[in-house]
């Protein structure tokens, strides 16, 4: 839903940013099923050849069209400048890496880019079903060029949900529908702004680079994501981790903060 001009900067930058996001995409597509050497990150999260070089490709055309913006990226060593910025890429190249790996499609490439802490101008594209989704900010959110609107819905019943199983079923007595797990957790909140997901959730300690992008998706479509207490996702900061989300519709999001509220320990 938009709630402001579409800022200058976002409008300049958003045809370099579908047509990098698309490129990137392929190039992961062309790795896909071909078993790319793999190794463990500290964390425990897995990372193969076919994420660098998707995150060089990104850096590579972003950067030097736009070498006033700072840089963020989960394959990128982090560059302290960026807080001084007044914008910044927040890139994933590859998220829902264990799904990228496993052959599974539910894996996109996510881009936003970030002004005083949020999102601007987004693009999360999934190859496998070719799905672009673009949003700048008071100018909308689109899938393949066609609007996208969360309908205004405040039940739960029979409300599609997806995100960590314990909290799904802190819900269940509210009659919501769980799908199965949507792996890349930018995928699974631009789904909310699809409309194929009612409601998702993020569990604690996710980072910028999974959220930013599809979180403009979410709020130009007409919905919310915020956490648990009901504020906002400031991004760009110095430590980008975040605590447990919430997205959806903006009067289901309400009803479900509202079940939160009153069953704390649930959602712990």
């Amino acid at each position: 839903m938009p709630d402001a001009d579409p800022p200058p900067d976002a409008l300049r930058h958003r045809d370099l940013l579908v047509a990098t996001v698309r490129e990137a995409g392929q190039l992961a597509l062309q790795a896909f099923g071909q078993q790319p050497k793999t190794w463990t990150k500290d964390g425990g999260s897995p990372v193969s050849e076919a994420d660098l070089a998707v995150n060089a490709l990104l850096h590579d055309r972003l950067r030097p069209a736009a070498p006033d913006v700072g840089w963020l990226s989960e394959e990128s060593i982090d560059e302290p400048k960026r807080l001084t910025t007044p914008h910044v890429w927040i890139v994933d190249p590859i998220d829902g890496t264990r799904a990228f790996l496993a052959q599974w499609p539910d894996w996109c490439v996510s881009v936003a880019l970030v002004a005083d802490g949020r999102p601007v101008l987004a693009a999360v594209y999934v190859p496998v079903a070719d799905e672009m989704f673009v949003a700048v900010r008071g100018a909308g959110a689109t899938l393949n060029g066609a609007r996208l609107h969360i309908t205004d819905a405040v039940g739960l019943e029979g409300a599609r949900a997806a995100g960590p199983q314990r909290f799904l079923r802190a819900l269940a007595p509210s009659g919501i529908a769980p799908v199965p797990r949507v792996n890349s957790l930018a995928l699974r909140l631009a789904r909310v702004a699809q409309g194929t997901l009612e409601v998702a959730f993020a569990f604690r300690d996710s980072h910028d680079w999974d959220l930013a992008a599809a979180d403009l998706l979410v709020h130009e479509a007409g919905g919310v994501m915020t956490t648990f207490a009901g504020s906002p996702v400031i991004y760009n900061r110095v430590d980008p981790v975040h605590d447990a989300l919430i997205a959806a519709g903006r009067r289901r999001h309400a009803t479900v903060l509202g079940v939160i509220k009153d069953q704390p320990a649930a959602f712990a």
